[in-house]
């Protein structure tokens, strides 16, 4: 089969690599139907993240079981199903807490050793309490909804939970990448009053006011933090969403909370600690919380919703491409011209 590997930075190819294979008996084989790039992707195709020369890439897919394992109990050959980012097995503590990103016996897509999402087919260990199904007969646009609550749309939900959005509410979002974007719509769906979006490209921020935003800052640094003061009367923001990971987003995201507030962090963190800024938030009582999002916990409610005609996040996928396309999808959204790219293998 083909699938997309990654031998250095700037160098995605499309190659044949061996058709997966059940190998426990938890096991299912997935073909791929609907995948996706992030943005996360985008750190090992720049060489911020490290790589293996022939190593897989690619954690966001929609598909359909060709083959189950034995002890495989909840799903069978011809049912659809979207996959989180991550496996888990369902059965420990943190999943039955509803953290599955620290299963112990959990992994994600991609690392060394597992199948990719941007590809034909994938193997999926723990089946059971890795995949959520889904009806039968979805249509193409349904299953693009779905697909972003593999990753963009749950960890958009996560910050907007860490940071405590309430009904009515001010929410302040740092980033406007399909995250921070998800994470606007994220803090609609939670019924925030008033919502900030922090970003200046034009066609990111368009979609932001689609999904919810009432405001635009296109500053940067201490005129945003400036932008949003002067918007809030002076106080700054109830809830921030952090979705971009340097030390700059985090920093104007704790300086842009209201005393009290909270920021939720979800940008995968590629720039050092400095810009946890430990005596604003000692002085304003601000609080930090978030992390990686356990999108196995959110996506059974979040899909009640997208299937209900209720949430829609697909607005996200500008650029539509086939598995030959993944390269130069990397390229197009590693140049900007490009905020997430669909891929249809």
């Amino acid at each position: 089969m083909r699938a997309a590997v990654i031998h250095a930075p700037k160098d995605i190819r499309i190659e044949e690599v061996p058709d997966p294979e059940l190998v426990e008996a938890t096991d299912v084989i997935v073909r791929v139907t609907h995948a996706c790039i992030c943005g996360s992707d985008l750190w090992a195709y720049q060489g911020v993240a490290s790589r293996q020369p022939g190593q897989r890439i690619g954690h966001e897919f929609v598909g359909i079981v060709e083959a189950a394992g034995t002890a495989v109990r909840t799903l069978k050959a011809g049912q659809a199903v979207v996959a989180p980012f991550v496996w888990s097995d369902g059965t420990c503590e943190f999943c039955r807490a509803g953290l599955q990103t620290s299963c112990p016996e959990g992994g994600f897509w991609g690392q060394v050793g597992s199948d990719g999402g941007q590809g034909e087919a994938v193997r999926v260990p723990f089946a059971d309490g890795t995949l959520v199904p889904l009806p039968a007969g979805l249509s193409d646009a349904e299953l693009v909804k779905v697909l972003a609550l593999s990753d963009v749309m749950s960890t958009g939900h996560h910050a907007a939970l860490s940071a405590r959005v309430t009904p009515g509410g001010t929410v302040a979002v740092v980033g406007d990448g399909a995250v921070g974007l998800c994470g606007v719509l994220a803090a609609r769906r939670l019924g925030a009053e008033r919502i900030i979006a922090l970003g200046r490209h034009e066609v990111r921020t368009a979609i932001a006011r689609e999904f919810g935003a009432t405001d635009v800052v296109a500053e940067r640094g201490a005129d945003a933090v400036a932008a949003v003061q002067e918007l809030t009367g002076g106080w700054g923001a109830h809830a921030v969403i952090e979705a971009v990971g340097t030390e700059e987003s985090m920093r104007t995201a704790i300086r842009v909370a209201r005393p009290g507030g909270y920021v939720g962090y979800v940008g995968v963190p590629h720039g050092g600690s400095g810009g946890v800024d430990i005596h604003t938030m000692f002085d304003n009582n601000v609080g930090l919380c978030g992390g990686v999002a356990p999108a196995r916990a959110y996506i059974p409610e979040l899909l009640a919703d997208v299937l209900g005609g209720n949430l829609d996040p697909s607005p996200v996928f500008d650029v539509g491409v086939d598995l030959a396309g993944v390269p130069g999808g990397y390229a197009a959204m590693s140049d900007r011209t490009a905020l997430k790219v669909l891929v249809r293998p």
